[in-house]
């Protein structure tokens, strides 16, 4: 989502440090560019006026101009301001003293809500709760269908009830918690395709009724500034505690996020960033601010290395690799392995100075570039698969036939395969720096 916002922060970054000393002169070029930058991004003007003014305020400062590295603490003061106004630090999600805690979700058609809902499900169980959803929209055709096929899905219990309402739903499914020891419940309430009084009027009665611990506005961040906006709205009859903005994934220009908190007061607690039931996550504005200034995000890079990598798994993939028998078994398996963490290119964005590498070098897959190297390397032979050298013509024109593909597509594997080899030997090295910690934790 933040791709094309960071790379051209960044240009302007480097061409700030090629400048060794900076005068004022050169801080108000650089400001310019920055604030065309942001709204290019479809930030809000105010905010951009508000960002910029606060950088170069503390940019001009004595500190800064007659600094050793006056180009460096200029990035600094960005990340600092831009990490505030997408809310400071991460907010919890609260929980009631007394189980179960009520999470309402609230938002306009199409946002992503029932959904989030399922996802939001999936990450408390992970927590080590016991949700229970609730399917609270009785209007949208197939709603309730949607949720009970999703609840099936991720194994998580779905309540809803024929012939009532929507308020009356959701009040019982609280009491049904309740009595089967569902310490969560969470309501995937209604929308509509735009705010109108009727929607208003219902959300608000339940939320009266069954006072949740948690109200989140679920918001689509492919409607940029529209987004903002229909939180505005919401907030005007409806108190909201934060948001839960969906699509972080997609290629929006991020102006929403950024928008968010400085226009609505109401912190991001919650970001969708996949179309997989595990890909949501908590919102953590200085890690968010970081990536977009290519400055990394190890500790995320970490946890998800924990989550999808055990330690002994870890240790003989270096083992390998030390001893330089790293071969396509272990490459598919990396490739599965990194598909599951959200990609290569998400994974290069957490490590620092490394953001984009994996994008222009064209090692990022998809499931159908997953599918089509799996089908490759299954028809090789053992000893292909184990002496990737032994991969002559003749042997990768059987290969592409084997598996339904062509010869472009197996030499093309075997080019990812040596980047990726070479890529791997640079992470594990000596001398790598700061890559220590990633290769006693994911060496990959």
């Amino acid at each position: 989502m933040f791709e094309s916002l960071g790379d051209r922060l960044q240009d302007v970054f480097t061409r700030l440090r090629g400048r060794g000393k900076l005068t004022e002169k050169d801080v108000d070029a650089a400001m310019r560019e920055i604030r065309l930058v942001l709204l290019e991004a479809d930030v809000n003007f105010k905010v951009v006026k508000q960002f910029v003014d606060h950088v170069r305020e503390r940019s001009i400062g004595e500190e800064v101009i007659k600094s050793v590295t006056p180009a460096q603490q200029v990035v600094k003061i960005v990340f600092d301001e831009m990490t505030d106004i997408l809310g400071g630090k991460e907010k919890d999600i609260r929980f009631a003293p007394h189980p179960p805690s009520v999470i309402m979700l609230v938002g306009l058609q199409g946002s992503g809500k029932t959904t989030a809902a399922a996802k939001l499900a999936v990450l408390l169980h992970r927590q080590g709760r016991t949700p229970l959803l609730v399917a609270a929209d009785v209007y949208r055709p197939a709603a309730v269908e949607q949720l009970q096929t999703l609840g099936t899905q991720i194994e998580v219990p779905v309540a809803y009830y024929k012939h009532k309402s929507a308020l009356e739903i959701c009040e019982q499914a609280v009491k049904e918690g309740a009595r089967k020891g569902n310490d969560v419940v969470i309501l995937d309430t209604a929308g509509r395709l735009h705010i109108d009084t009727e929607m208003m009027q219902e959300l608000v009665d339940i939320k009266a009724s069954v006072d949740p611990s948690e109200t989140l506005l679920v918001v689509d961040a492919m409607t940029g500034q529209d987004a903002v906006n229909v939180a505005l709205t919401f907030l005007e009859t409806l108190e909201f505690d934060g948001i839960l903005i969906t699509k972080m994934d997609g290629d929006a220009r991020g102006g929403a996020a950024l928008s968010m908190k400085a226009v609505t007061g109401r912190p991001i607690k919650l970001a969708s960033v996949g179309e997989k039931m595990n890909d949501l996550e908590v919102f953590y504005p200085d890690r968010v601010a970081s990536r977009i200034l290519g400055m990394g995000d190890i500790v995320t890079l970490v946890e998800k290395a924990e989550e999808h990598m055990t330690e002994e798994k870890a240790r003989k993939l270096e083992e390998k690799l030390r001893k330089q028998k790293f071969d396509f078994e272990d490459f598919l398996e990396q490739m599965q392995q990194l598909r599951q963490m959200g990609g290569l290119s998400k994974v290069m964005e957490m490590v620092p100075g490394m953001s984009g590498m994996a994008r222009q070098q064209g090692l990022d897959v998809d499931d159908g570039q997953l599918k089509r190297i799996e089908a490759i390397i299954y028809s090789m032979t053992p000893q292909e698969r184990h002496n990737p050298h032994v991969l002559n013509a003749s042997r990768r024109r059987r290969i592409a036939a084997g598996s339904g593909t062509s010869t472009q597509d197996v030499n093309q594997l075997v080019k990812q395969f040596s980047q990726m080899q070479k890529m791997m030997k640079a992470f594990t090295g000596k001398g790598a720096g700061g890559m220590g910690m990633l290769k006693r934790l994911f060496p990959f």
